[in-house]
């Protein structure tokens, strides 16, 4: 039977950090952490795919809480003379009741962002493109970005057939094993038209941190 770990925290205080930096005692751990999960939810419902979101960052000091949102479109979150990013800053403070500040970090190359690579293959997929051409073309992309080596995993009733099974495309080298390796990792679901979900895990190797 295999045991599987997620490569990101695996790699906790190696070379990767916490999603949510916070201390909190045993009587607020459950209402920081039911707080930071219906925060994440509200960004996601709000803004959607469209923004292309790939990481939400909580940090919380006494009386001020610091959202670092990380898009590939950073517009689409500030919104027209940033309005978008003052009503989202507004629902925020409301959810936590003491002042949020709003950052927002724009990704200059989503190909090297497994969430975002993920999501795009989700997509296609839900659009009906052939699973074997969206996982191919994914990773030359990524690997054109940059990447050291990328594997992608789909899994479900691929093309709409009767039995699931699994499919893979590795390109470079995804050194699993070795902590000292900068490798993310992301899973998304596609709604296939008529066969369920199919399941997408992204793993992408940017080299040594």
């Amino acid at each position: 039977m295999g045991q599987k770990v997620n490569p990101i925290s695996m790699r906790l205080q190696v070379n990767k950090d916490w999603r949510s930096r916070w201390f909190a005692g045993k009587r607020e751990y459950a209402t920081y952490l039911k707080q930071d999960l219906a925060a994440r939810k509200l960004i996601v419902d709000k803004l959607g795919t469209r923004a292309a979101i790939s990481k939400v960052d909580i940090e919380r000091s006494p009386n001020l809480v610091t959202v670092t949102i990380q898009t590939a479109k950073a517009g689409v979150v500030i919104g027209r003379g940033g309005s978008g990013a003052a009503e989202l800053k507004e629902a925020i403070e409301k959810l936590y009741g003491v002042p949020t500040r709003i950052n927002i970090e724009e990704i200059k190359r989503p190909e090297l962002q497994a969430k975002l690579v993920a999501e795009n293959i989700a997509h296609q997929l839900e659009r009906r493109i052939a699973y074997r051409r969206a996982i191919k073309q994914s990773a030359s992309a990524t690997m054109r970005a940059g990447a050291k080596g990328v594997r992608i995993e789909v899994a479900g009733r691929l093309g709409g057939m009767e039995m699931s099974r699994r499919e893979k495309e590795v390109q470079g080298s995804v050194p699993l094993h070795t902590l000292r390796a900068d490798i993310d990792f992301a899973s998304a679901r596609a709604l296939y038209p008529g066969a369920g979900i199919v399941g997408v895990k992204v793993w992408i190797y940017r080299g040594e941190a």
